[in-house]
């Protein structure tokens, strides 16, 4: 393993590390995601749209980590304008730097609009609304590096991110491992929620998506 960069942010250390041709990025010593298996970050995206089914449509990606669900969004024929919001300026800058070619340069795409912002604070100022919310922040709703992300996942953070959603809209939210409790909010709140359950290799539990349509 070789590190090739290392920062100091506002939320502690970031680190992004090589193993072979593969990427690593970790948050104060806590893996966050890698570039060798992105099946589940594209399903993420990919299932929001097969759900929303709309040409055009316009997609908010909370978290660019190494690019995958921006690819995945930014490549695909029915999409519109793709926002992605991230916190670390300095994941931005590897993603069109060593990660680009794993998002097939999503940030250059023109499709592609990059905010440098807390997710949580640019959600609760913004006036703008979309056909599908996409979010990979953390690990999940059950393992959050940073405690503040856990509002998300709340039904005060669920309330603020449907009011960002089009009339026919779709949430979804990647998570490590399945969250029974997680789930069983989705239903109290939304007509039709669905999980994905993605398996990884190396015996490690699977990656899940949760699909929430209003």
């Amino acid at each position: 393993m070789e590190v090739v960069e290392r920062c100091d942010t506002p939320r502690g250390e970031i680190q992004l590390q090589r193993r072979g041709c593969e990427y690593e990025l970790i948050s104060n010593g806590t893996f966050l995601m890698a570039t060798y298996n992105g099946e589940s970050e594209k399903r993420l995206v990919r299932s929001a749209i097969d759900a929303c089914a709309k040409d055009g449509m316009t997609l908010l990606i909370g978290g660019l980590g190494v690019g995958y669900s921006l690819g995945e969004a930014v490549h695909h024929p029915q999409t519109g304008q793709v926002t992605v919001v991230e916190i670390e300026d300095q994941v931005i800058t590897w993603n069109r730097t060593y990660l680009a070619p794993f998002s097939g340069n999503a940030l250059s795409h023109p499709k592609t609009r990059v905010v440098c912002a807390d997710l949580l604070k640019w959600i609760s100022e913004t006036d703008e609304t979309f056909d599908a919310l996409c979010f990979d922040i953390d690990n999940g709703p059950d393992w959050t590096v940073f405690q503040n992300n856990e509002s998300l996942y709340s039904p005060e953070g669920l309330k603020a991110l449907t009011r960002l959603l089009n009339p026919g809209g779709v949430m979804s939210f990647w998570s490590a491992s399945a969250s029974p409790a997680f789930k069983a909010l989705l239903e109290s709140r939304f007509a039709g929620v669905e999980e994905i359950r993605i398996e990884q290799p190396r015996n490690v539990e699977p990656d899940v998506v949760y699909i929430a349509k209003t």
